[in-house]
């Protein structure tokens, strides 16, 4: 897949990160840079067991920018997404994306946190407002929506 060579290219951390997520990749989730560029990543979150997003595959882009690991990236779902705390345009209204961000964090960190956003929403604090509203008060009709964005995910 990609050489070890990576791991000692620049910026050091997110070359740290690669190895890390390569070395000891957490359950149903993978990431690596895009081919030619180290700032850009490609990544995949499988959907949680026991929820709607189980045996969805979900495809996002992670972006560094050069005051990383002092800001985070730009997470971004790539896949169509039905989520209280996804928006229209993919990005991803979670606290550690935002004004809970710590240096510490790495890909495997985010990627996580995603996948558990999925399996536990925040309707209080909504990116999609119909997607909060069913949540809270239509939860067939929500799990419908949600199990249309699985099924498109397999042709994505």
């Amino acid at each position: 897949m990609h050489s070890k060579f990576l791991c000692m290219t620049h910026p050091a951390e997110i070359s740290i990160h690669l190895c890390i997520l390569q070395e000891d990749p957490p359950t149903g989730v993978s990431g690596a840079p895009t081919d030619n560029n180290i700032m850009i990543w490609n990544a995949v979150i499988f959907g949680p067991h026991d929820t709607p997003f189980e045996d969805g595959t979900f495809k996002l882009t992670i972006e560094f920018t050069e005051e990383y690991p002092n800001k985070p990236p730009t997470v971004r779902f790539v896949s169509k997404m039905f989520h209280p705390n996804v928006y229209a345009d993919g990005g991803i209204c979670l606290d550690i994306l935002q004004n809970r961000w710590s240096p510490t964090y790495d890909v495997s960190a985010i990627l996580t946190s995603i996948q558990s956003l999925l399996s536990d929403p925040n309707p209080n604090s909504p990116a999609n407002s119909m997607a909060a509203q069913l949540y809270k008060e239509n939860r067939r009709e929500y799990e419908k929506r949600v199990k249309a964005c699985v099924e498109q995910s397999f042709v994505d």
